[in-house]
């Protein structure tokens, strides 16, 4: 871990991140809570009535009874989806500010992101809720061009959005809104 740790990207996000304290969301009922670990990304597997179904995405998901925090639900989530086991191969270094969607056209929930790092990973175990995992590199988020409005279909309606694409992977929404916390760091 400590070789990860030290690389100069990582020692930068992760002072960064410890001398700051992230928006937190007042608690509204009704509204359920979901936590995220970075930088993988995963497609989410098609289902019907899914509002993400299809997208990119960071390994994450919905808070559950058990759960003692959302950093719990954020490693819980990513160990189910990808088999990554945050407690015994990686290290949470920071939280990022908590997110909602920007339309009503989809649920009411607060994302938390939180971001973490590998020494390394053993493969990757997806599961039926993933289609598949892809690893960015941190240098190609800062490739400009990569970065761009553009028009993007959801659940049947055209949206204007900023994106980034990465090779045939369009990363939009509220995964992109994480991105740009993300880069606003390094």
């Amino acid at each position: 871990m400590a070789a990860i740790l030290s690389h100069p990207a990582i020692a930068k996000l992760r002072a960064s991140l410890s001398s700051r304290r992230p928006v937190e969301a007042e608690e509204e009922p009704g509204v359920s809570k979901a936590a995220v670990a970075q930088l993988l990304f995963i497609k989410r597997a098609d289902y019907p009535g899914d509002p993400w179904s299809g997208q990119v995405a960071f390994p994450g998901g919905r808070e559950e009874a058990g759960d003692a925090s959302l950093q719990e639900t954020a490693t819980r989530e990513t160990r189910e989806e990808t088999g990554i086991d945050l407690t015994r191969e990686g290290m949470v270094i920071g939280v990022l500010d908590d997110l909602r969607p920007r339309t009503v056209r989809l649920p009411a929930v607060v994302v938390r992101p939180f971001v973490a790092v590998l020494e390394r990973s053993e493969p990757l175990r997806l599961s039926s809720e993933v289609a598949l995992a892809f690893w960015i590199p941190f240098g190609t988020l800062a490739h400009k061009e990569a970065w761009s409005e553009d028009t993007v279909f959801a659940r049947g309606v055209q949206i204007n959005a900023r994106v980034f694409r990465h090779e045939d992977h369009v990363i939009w929404g509220m995964t992109e809104r994480i991105l740009a916390q993300l880069l606003e760091l390094l």
